[in-house]
């Protein structure tokens, strides 16, 4: 591998560590992220009274900020592509900064809820470059590992962040627990500024449009098994309580709590193994989750085994979007990795809102005992989408770059890359290079 840098801010991808500063930064803003969007969630009876309007309407402030991080991602971050990556960045935690900060200090529900809708705008913007900005900063064959790290903010947001916000609000109310993540933010502004490489945008003249990104080898396959995941899992997640309930285990709590920190040990294990056995690893967790669907279905009303499956799940679930969007940045390539990761941003959160929409249905109707039944064969689909994928999407052998060439030039149209082609690492223009494949 070359050690000559080709673009500013990237003298780390030459080395074999991982250039842990850079990475825990941009775990914290995922870490950020997750606590700024579901805090609501945990404060609902301290902040309807404050606000003067009912727990329900408080509800409204989470589905706001998901639908416009929904309607954001794409638009904005295909306007956003021709910025330098770090001052996008910083831009999305000012904005969160300053969202939390309104959040904290409002008396009207109105501007609340414009907070609300701003944060999700950054929001979506964020969620669209983390993953690529990681891959950016690591060789090729590192790049599973840095997602893993990124993505373990998520995790450590929902077992630990979001909790602990609502310890805080008790004990000094909800305002200091948005007061967090302001401050938060405004402090990985500067360790952004402080560890993180900058990376240019793309020049006009190189830009790919994004139908040639959505229409690259193994894009669609990757988006079908991200969709189906995720509507398997919210028909079972959301409702998670009320199944509970139905198997005569009346402690919802306690089967979050064990799914949780499952959530930690699959992630775990997947950064280790996600660079050198992705496909195999991504196989055996989607196969694990629908065996957890099966046991549910089947020997629920045991608290041992009703406990044990979540736990299986929890752990596989926990490491499937690294797997996943791994796969993503090596069909898309890094350099396309903020569009190719917009798009599974909307698609991620359709699959959350009409997972649980479903789940809803199928509570009303053939009540809880159907909800593992509805959501086996969503997860039984996307292994057969993987299995199919094996020659683009979900490859025996990931490539690996041997050099960090310039990007091809935007007039090469897709269908003409040669076979086993991935976009390289960074923009300009093009360049000779050769490859090596690792298993």
């Amino acid at each position: 591998m070359s050690t000559a840098p080709t673009a500013k801010g990237t003298a780390l991808r030459h080395t074999s560590a991982l250039p842990w500063p850079g990475l825990l930064a941009l775990s914290t803003a995922a870490f950020t992220a997750v606590m700024t969007e579901l805090l609501p969630a945990g404060l609902l009876p301290r902040m309807a009274p404050a606000l003067g309007v009912s727990e329900g309407r408080v509800g409204f402030l989470v589905t706001g900020y998901a639908l416009a991080s929904f309607l954001a991602a794409v638009p904005l971050t295909a306007v956003l592509r021709g910025l330098p990556r770090r001052r996008v960045l910083i831009g999305t935690l000012v904005g969160f900064a300053c969202c939390n900060a309104v959040t904290a200090l409002s008396t009207s529900y109105a501007l609340t809820f414009a907070a609300r809708l701003a944060a999700g705008v950054m929001g979506g913007t964020l969620w669209a470059m983390l993953v690529g900005y990681a891959a950016r900063m690591v060789p090729a064959e590192r790049r599973g590992r840095a997602i893993a790290v990124v993505l373990a903010g998520i995790t450590l947001a929902l077992s630990l962040g979001v909790p602990a916000g609502t310890v805080l609000a008790g004990a000094l109310g909800w305002r200091a627990a948005f007061a967090l993540p302001a401050v938060l933010a405004a402090l990985l502004v500067v360790w952004v500024r402080w560890q993180v490489p900058d990376f240019p945008g793309e020049s006009a003249g190189t830009r790919v449009p994004l139908r040639r990104v959505a229409a690259l080898p193994g894009i669609a396959p990757i988006l079908s098994v991200t969709l189906f995941l995720l509507l398997g899992h919210q028909v079972m997640y959301t409702y998670v309580g009320p199944f509970a309930k139905h198997v005569g285990f009346d402690h919802t709590g306690l089967v979050l709590v064990v799914f949780g920190l499952a959530t930690v040990v699959g992630i775990w294990i997947v950064g280790i193994l996600v660079d050198a056995h992705l496909r195999p690893t991504l196989l055996a967790t989607l196969a694990v989750i629908a065996g957890a669907m099966l046991t549910l279905g089947l020997a629920a009303r045991s608290p041992a085994v009703l406990l044990g499956a979540v736990a299986l799940w929890g752990a596989a679930f926990g490491g499937a979007p690294t797997l996943i969007q791994t796969a993503l940045i090596d069909a898309s390539g890094p350099v396309h990795a903020d569009l190719a990761t917009s798009l599974q941003t909307t698609v991620y959160n359709t699959g959350i809102a009409a997972g649980s929409f479903a789940g809803g249905l199928v509570l009303e109707g053939a009540g809880a005992a159907g909800l593992p039944w509805t959501a086996l064969p969503l997860v039984a689909g996307t292994l057969g989408v993987v299995l199919a994928g094996r020659r683009r999407a979900f490859p025996a052998r990931r490539p690996v770059e041997d050099q960090a060439p310039d990007a091809p030039s935007a007039d090469i149209p897709a269908p003409s890359l040669p076979s086993g082609y991935m976009p390289p690492l960074d923009a300009g223009g093009p360049e000779e290079h050769s490859r090596t494949y690792t298993s």
